[in-house]
């Protein structure tokens, strides 16, 4: 295990991830913040970052099969893990949110991001960066956003430790990365993955138009949606699902 760069307040832990990646750091190398003033998800968009929540990147060496599906992989052994440890059902919203569901619509309450980066130390380096709401204020997120986040002891109804959920983060990218370079362990990855989908059967929209009822999760990590044509593969765009808060 590398070494732990702790920051009581930092822009992103992924950003200062990322240059350290570019700078040789050894795989292993985590960074972690109390707080994050500028925390972004995919593509540039922001993640809150009130106190109580773990955000935390770690700098891989990137499996050297799948790398399409690393960071699904990632939410799919933290979902089980979670839900192993605290008894939480969760769901994977393709590609990278863990969703609490409920009669109230889903609720965000971890999120992954996967950025491969040239390292002069492992040739091609993975960033992985993963924020969790863990012991958060839930009157310190904006309220545009409070009503779809879910906080793990809220749900609980008791106070849950940040660097437990840190060990079990980390203990679950170094089990991804493992289980992608085997192809038995890959395809169980993949079929539990299949089995979190979110919103399977459901009408989705993509980018803000209606794309297709959700399928199920392709080979590559790519979602399947159906629509009056047949199978449609999505590689990229932000997915939502009308009826959500």
């Amino acid at each position: 295990m590398g070494p732990r760069e702790f920051h009581d307040e930092l822009g992103s832990t992924q950003d200062r991830a990322v240059a350290r990646a570019r700078e040789g750091a050894p795989a292993g190398t985590r960074v972690v913040a109390r707080t994050q003033t500028s925390g972004r998800g995919r593509a540039t968009r922001r993640w809150s970052s009130p106190p109580g929540g773990l955000y935390l990147s770690e700098i891989v060496t990137p499996p050297a099969e799948a790398r399409s599906l690393f960071a699904l992989a990632i939410g799919a052994t933290l979902a089980e893990g979670l839900t192993d440890r605290y008894g939480i059902p969760l769901r994977l919203k393709w590609p990278n949110d863990l969703l609490v569901p409920g009669p109230g619509g889903a609720r965000k309450l971890a999120g992954i991001l996967v950025d491969l980066v040239p390292s002069p130390t492992l040739g091609t380096a993975a960033v992985v960066g993963l924020g969790v709401n863990v012991a958060n204020d839930p009157r310190d997120f904006p309220a545009e956003v409070r009503r779809r986040v879910a906080v793990l002891s809220d749900l609980l109804g008791t106070t849950v430790p940040v660097d437990e959920v840190e060990e079990l983060a980390v203990g679950s990218i170094e089990r991804s990365r493992n289980a992608l370079d085997s192809p038995a362990s890959r395809a169980a990855l993949l079929e539990t993955g299949r089995s979190l989908l979110y919103g399977v059967g459901r009408t989705a929209l993509l980018d803000g138009k209606v794309a297709g009822r959700i399928s199920t999760i392709g080979d590559d990590g790519e979602l399947v949606l159906h629509d009056d044509r047949g199978p449609v593969a999505v590689r990229a765009g932000e997915l939502r699902l009308p009826e959500d808060p």
